[in-house]
């Protein structure tokens, strides 16, 4: 059996890994695949590869993009979910803050450096033509540590999936001032260059795998009452959670089109993400 540790969200985008492995169906090809809930998202996965104590993960596309840039030793070996992220723009529900206009000045919450959270708010400020190198920024490390931002006054807003946090608007703990999409796929996997040169079989097996379940998440559904079984494990509403599977694409095809990873790089780019194209094969591992 071997071993492989895999980190990702505590979210609706990761269920099928979940019922995957609750199936026993890594187990079955000699894969025990250890799963980290990582609440700090993007930024918090990316350091742990980087140190070693995990060694795939399932995470944002920019965030594995900067950081690779960066000197992270991965490299990203299939697109998860096809369709774009939907991010939302929550500011306290006592906010004076009314409109995404008004934040020009603002200060936010950010989960850390190099997060989603920090990166789709330069692309957001990019978008209204804020100027990006004067972002005023406070590190709060995950979705709670936002709430007590925002709540306390620490911070002005924050930007985080738009499923995630609508409880969170429900409940009246936040105000949604608006939405942005990411314009790009919004998850990839990426895996340690350790790893892949190492125990490439392994990583193959899992995709196919990951590839195979994710079949059952797609219409017709192959799973008995998905959207209750999702509205439930992360307490969100039945018509939310039909409204996310309806614009949710997933991929599964192996390989990854260079083409795609140009064009996502000069989006980066443009918003001041990255300050320059990379070859692609260093961003890049086909898996076979």
């Amino acid at each position: 059996m071997k071993t492989i540790k895999i980190g990702g969200v505590p979210e609706h985008f990761n269920l099928p890994w979940h019922l995957a492995m609750e199936a026993g169906k890594f187990s079955k090809k000699g894969i025990d695949l250890q799963w980290q809930d990582f609440h700090g998202g993007t930024g918090a996965m990316c350091k742990s590869l980087r140190d070693g104590s995990i060694d795939m993960a399932v995470v944002l596309t920019e965030g594995i993009i900067k950081d690779i840039i960066n000197g992270n030793p991965s490299k990203i070996v299939k697109i998860y979910v096809e369709s774009p992220l939907l991010w939302g723009i929550h500011v306290g529900a006592n906010s004076d803050f009314q409109t995404v206009g008004d934040l020009k000045e603002a200060t936010i919450a950010i989960s850390r450096i190099g997060s989603g959270s920090q990166l789709m708010a330069i692309v957001n400020a990019h978008k209204n033509g804020y100027d990006t190198n004067n972002l005023q920024y406070e590190i709060v490390k995950n979705l709670d540590g936002g709430v007590a931002a925002l709540t306390n006054g620490d911070a002005d807003y924050f930007m985080w999936e738009h499923f995630t946090t609508k409880p969170l608007v429900d409940k009246g703990v936040f105000r949604r001032v608006d939405s942005i999409t990411t314009p790009w796929p919004c998850f990839v996997i990426a895996v340690r260059d350790e790893i892949l040169e190492q125990d490439s079989e392994a990583i193959n097996t899992i995709i196919k795998v990951i590839n195979k379940q994710l079949k059952k998440f797609e219409p017709p559904y192959k799973i008995d009452n998905l959207d209750k079984l999702l509205a439930t494990r992360y307490e969100q509403q039945l018509d939310d959670i039909k409204e996310w599977l309806s614009i949710t694409k997933w991929n599964r095809k192996k390989s990854i089109s260079k083409k795609l990873i140009r064009s996502i790089q000069n989006k980066l780019i443009k918003f001041n993400v990255i300050s320059e194209e990379v070859n692609v094969k260093m961003l890049l591992k086909k898996i076979n």
